[in-house]
C-alpha cells in the first residue's frame, strides 16, 4: 500500500466521547441501506465511524465486506467533505447488496455531506481590471 492511501488513525472516530457527542448533538438522515449521523466540527478533515452489527449479517465476511467498501468510498471522497464527524450505521438490507449497489448508496451520502461544505471566500472568477 502506498503511503497516504490508507485509512489513517486521524480519519477515524475512536474516542467514546466523540461518539457520545455525535449522538447527542448530531444531525441525522437515512438512505435505503444506511443511517447517517453527522456533526460539523472545526477540524480540517472529516472523520468516520461505522456500526455494522451482527444484526446486519451473522457472517463476519459479509460485515467486513461492507466495512471495506465504506472505508474505501470515504477515502476517495474525504477531501471533498467538510470538517465533520460521520457515523454510518448499516441496515440489514446492506448485507445482500452487490458492491456496486453499496457504492451507489454511499455516493449519495457523500454527496449530501459534501454539499454542507462552505463555499470558498471571495469571487470564483478573477475580476477584470
Amino acid at each position: 500500500m502506498a503511503i497516504g492511501c490508507g485509512h489513517p488513525p486521524g480519519a477515524r472516530l475512536r474516542n467514546p466521547a466523540d461518539f457520545a457527542a455525535l449522538r447527542r448533538e448530531g444531525k441525522r438522515f437515512a438512505t435505503r441501506h444506511f443511517r447517517t449521523e453527522y456533526r460539523l466540527t472545526q477540524a480540517a478533515e472529516a472523520r468516520l465511524g461505522m456500526a455494522v452489527s451482527r444484526r446486519v449479517s451473522k457472517r463476519a465476511v459479509v460485515r467486513n465486506r461492507i466495512r471495506r467498501i465504506v472505508r474505501e468510498t470515504f477515502r476517495l471522497r474525504r477531501a471533498e467533505l467538510p470538517g465533520c464527524d460521520v457515523l454510518l450505521i448499516a441496515q440489514t438490507s446492506a448485507a445482500v447488496l452487490s458492491g456496486g449497489e453499496l457504492r451507489s448508496d454511499l455516493e449519495a451520502i457523500w454527496q449530501r455531506l459534501a454539499a454542507l461544505k462552505p463555499a470558498p471566500d471571495g469571487p470564483t472568477m478573477p475580476l477584470a481590471t
